[in-house]
């Protein structure tokens, strides 16, 4: 078992718990000092990307997610 825990709510965040580390695009560490559980937004509409600040119950956002199999990635093709 990792020890990350990713769970996506129906309708709602992606809940993050655990040992993990939350980087920019550049890879700049996002400080936070003490925090194990975070959510993350999925609808776009929070005020505090990328935190869920709840602003998906009031824009409607409906994402209904099961656990399904995934497929490897296929290979980049050669340059």
């Amino acid at each position: 078992m990792a020890g990350t825990k990713l769970t996506v709510n129906n309708n709602g965040s992606i809940r993050v718990e655990g040992d993990f580390e939350l980087c920019d695009q550049d890879g700049d560490v996002v400080p936070m000092p003490g925090v194990a559980r975070v959510s993350l937004c999925r609808c776009g509409h929070s005020a505090n990307k990328p935190f869920c600040d709840g602003a998906h119950k009031g824009a409607g956002f409906s994402s209904v997610i099961t656990a399904a199999t995934v497929n490897a990635p296929r290979p980049k093709p050669a340059s």
